[in-house]
């Protein structure tokens, strides 16, 4: 927080300005309506998903449980970036401060890589529902959900860690707009007067490291997977397979497209407007969010049986 002993400049940054869309500035309102929509929407649908798994005996099994991690996951996403964009947007407060910026920074990056890795485990559990049914009561049980929660959180607030710490322990000396609607770790540490290296190496490979391997998990079971159903000869089994996981798999795709997108434009960011990266972060955490509880809760029989009789108890 302090400036660099040996800079000219003596100021000391103990707040950042949060700069969204730089090139089309007229745009912000516009992109409010559909932002807060969406925004809506998340917190609605998985806050219904939460309360009917939670009220409905019936639902506490495994499955569900592994979509109550997903949806809290998504809650939190929401809240730690939505509302602040939506801030900016309406009131043109862009003032964050220095400490406020790095938690969402690190809540950002450790919540992202929850999800991916949750996304990885339900995989894991569509595989051995489809692949070994016989078995599934005895492999997927309350004690595995346990586990795989605690390795979820564990994996992830550890590896993510020093991305906050490397980024606040530089110098910043007078810089503080931050061109983007968000404490993007390498949106932040560009502002800085020191070499910034180690933060995008290990941003880089803990990102690819995390992500990647949760990606190849994921299209490797979802292959298991499509062999196992293309063997299917019941009736009706096969449509009925590939249509639960068809969905599941489009939308962890469609997680993953956006994040790819999203990397490749800062590749090639010469050749894009800098408002399209930062866009498409902040869409990256309400999209999915918003997605997640239609596809894999409302899609889910279960699921809408228990929110009718949820609703039909209430009125």
């Amino acid at each position: 927080m302090i400036a660099h002993p040996n800079g000219n400049n003596s100021i000391a940054v103990s707040d950042f300005l949060l700069n969204c869309l730089v090139r089309s500035p007229s745009w912000q309102l516009f992109f409010s309506l559909p932002l807060s929509l969406l925004f809506l929407l998340a917190m609605g649908a998985n806050s219904i998903l939460l309360i009917t798994i939670q009220m409905e005996a019936s639902l506490h099994e495994p499955m569900y449980y592994l979509l109550s991690i997903l949806s809290l996951l998504d809650i939190v996403l929401c809240l730690t970036v939505i509302p602040k964009v939506l801030v900016i947007f309406w009131f043109d407060l862009k003032s964050i401060s220095f400490y406020a910026c790095f938690l969402q920074m690190y809540i950002m990056n450790c919540f992202l890589a929850m999800e991916s890795c949750t996304f990885m485990v339900m995989a894991y559990d569509r595989y051995v529902a489809i692949c070994h049914p016989l078995r599934y009561p005895s492999i997927i049980t309350d004690q595995f959900v346990a586990k795989a929660a605690i390795f979820i959180l564990a994996r992830n607030i550890i590896s993510t860690v020093p991305i906050p710490i490397l980024s606040s322990r530089l110098h910043y000396c007078g810089r503080n707009v931050i061109e983007n609607c968000i404490c993007a770790n390498m949106s932040v540490s560009r502002l800085s007067c020191d070499d910034v290296t180690i933060n995008r190496l290990y941003q880089f490979a803990g990102g690819w490291t995390l992500l990647g391997s949760d990606l190849i998990l994921i299209f490797l079971s979802y292959s298991l997977i499509l062999r196992a159903v293309l063997r299917l000869k019941a009736e009706g089994a096969m449509a009925k397979a590939l249509s639960t996981c068809g969905s599941h798999f489009i939308l962890i795709l469609f997680f993953s497209t956006i994040l790819l997108v999203f990397v490749l434009t800062h590749v090639v960011k010469k050749k894009v407007s800098p408002d399209v990266p930062v866009l498409l972060n902040v869409l990256h955490h309400v999209i999915p969010a918003a997605l997640n509880p239609i596809v894999y809760g409302v899609r889910t029989q279960e699921i809408k049986q228990g929110i009718q009789r949820l609703l039909n108890r209430r009125w």
